[in-house]
């Protein structure tokens, strides 16, 4: 007799869609789960990866949320613009992008060259929306650089609101 614990794939009963984080079931007795909106994913238990069915897009978890894992340097430069607008309605501004190392060969193409980084120094750091790029060392990888796509490091910026007010000004 199974145990009801190996009746449902790697992630449990239930999981965030990764596309719209509403909770979806797994079906019992297979490695899936069932989102009525997105359809099907299948969690592969080798790779710890879910994959939408339909697409073909490859997620892995990481402290409670889903991260695509991309292979075109479009997903990853759309998930960061995201982001910044998310900061931006906090009234944050981010100073520098730090991109996973295994996207390194990815992006590096699709990033301006960026002028130098200070004036005493000749070396050029790449850039992405005018912020300075910087790839996770892989040297010492933390574990969470191999799911997570990107950090951004942030500041305080003026809130949102007052931004508009000074345009008139």
């Amino acid at each position: 007799m199974l145990g009801s614990a190996s009746q449902y794939p790697i992630y449990g009963p239930e999981i965030q869609c990764p596309h719209c984080r509403q909770p979806i079931p797994a079906l019992v007795l297979t490695d899936s789960y069932l989102c009525t909106r997105h359809g099907a994913f299948e969690a592969n238990p080798k790779t710890e990866e879910l994959v939408h069915v339909q697409s073909g897009r490859h997620w892995r978890l990481w402290e409670d949320r889903w991260y695509r894992q991309h292979t075109h340097p479009d997903g990853v430069r759309f998930e960061i613009h995201e982001e910044l607008d998310r900061l931006f309605t906090k009234g944050l501004r981010a100073t520098k992008v730090v991109i996973a190392s295994r996207y390194e060969q990815l992006m590096m193409p699709y990033l301006d060259p960026g002028a130098a980084w200070n004036s005493q120094g000749k070396e050029k750091v790449p850039k992405l929306y005018g912020l300075p790029v910087a790839f996770s060392e892989s040297q010492t990888e933390e574990p969470r650089w191999e799911i997570i796509n990107f950090d951004l490091e942030k500041e305080p910026g003026v809130p949102t609101q007052y931004r508009y007010l000074r345009m008139f000004d």
